[in-house]
């Protein structure tokens, strides 16, 4: 079961979308409401974006068109993966929710949010360069996962003492987000079952090393957006 504690229970969500409730008669409630997502063009037709119009007004007017809700989510998304920002503001984001800088350039905007929109399509694992995979899953005899074993000399995970995956560098092994080491995680959290899905496994290692290489890639453009900032008032 679990256990509420109450300095860690705190939840926030962030819908890039509100959508409006539609109240419709029920026989047996009274109202009973129902969520429908219109089709067409946003802020149209009962949903509005999440965002703060003075965000949009901003952006206009620095960009002269106005970016999509789905090109700041990207924006934010690879802004926040900038191992640059993160030391920057390590103090800052560890008593506030983090502050977005803006860059007044409309070419390095789209840049930053493409990169974006690339790491969000591998952490969903829907990413066409999963299909390429780092790792393979080799060995013989049973697939029950044990306690998993790194070798950074062979670049091999074992879950076992016969079955491993093999192609992991070091820097995929230790890789963490949200203060856990993932592959390490994944593995731990199912021992004593079978592998039972080795192909997920496959796909995150490949999607961490591919994170690995846009937050490098989102980096040096971080350097130029901090150049020319967009001040909200």
């Amino acid at each position: 079961a679990h256990k509420s504690v109450a300095a860690y229970d705190i939840n926030y969500i962030f819908p890039l979308y509100i959508y409006k409730i539609y109240e419709i008669p029920s026989m047996n409630k009274g109202l009973q409401s129902l969520l429908f997502e219109p089709t067409g063009e946003y802020g149209k037709g009962g949903k509005k974006p999440n965002i703060a119009p003075k965000v949009f007004e901003h952006l206009e007017t620095a960009y002269k068109k106005k970016p999509t809700p789905e090109q700041i989510l990207y924006y934010c998304y690879a802004v926040l993966y900038s191992n640059i920002y993160r030391e920057k503001y390590a103090e800052f984001l560890k008593i506030d929710f983090p502050r977005i800088p803006f860059t007044s350039d409309y070419k390095l905007f789209l840049d930053i949010a493409a990169l974006g929109e690339e790491l969000t399509g591998l952490h969903l694992l829907k990413s066409k360069l999963l299909n390429r995979p780092i790792t393979k899953y080799n060995g013989f005899g049973e697939d029950l996962i044990e306690k998993p074993i790194f070798h950074e000399a062979s670049k091999r995970v074992f879950i076992n003492k016969m079955k491993f995956f093999e192609g992991i560098t070091n820097e995929v092994w230790e890789y963490h987000i949200g203060g856990y080491q993932v592959m390490e995680k994944y593995l731990k959290d199912r021992k004593g079952h079978q592998m039972s899905d080795p192909a997920t496994y496959c796909k995150i290692a490949t999607s961490i090393a591919e994170t690995i290489k846009i937050q490098k890639r989102i980096d040096l453009l971080f350097l130029k957006a901090e150049d020319n900032v967009i001040e909200f008032i």
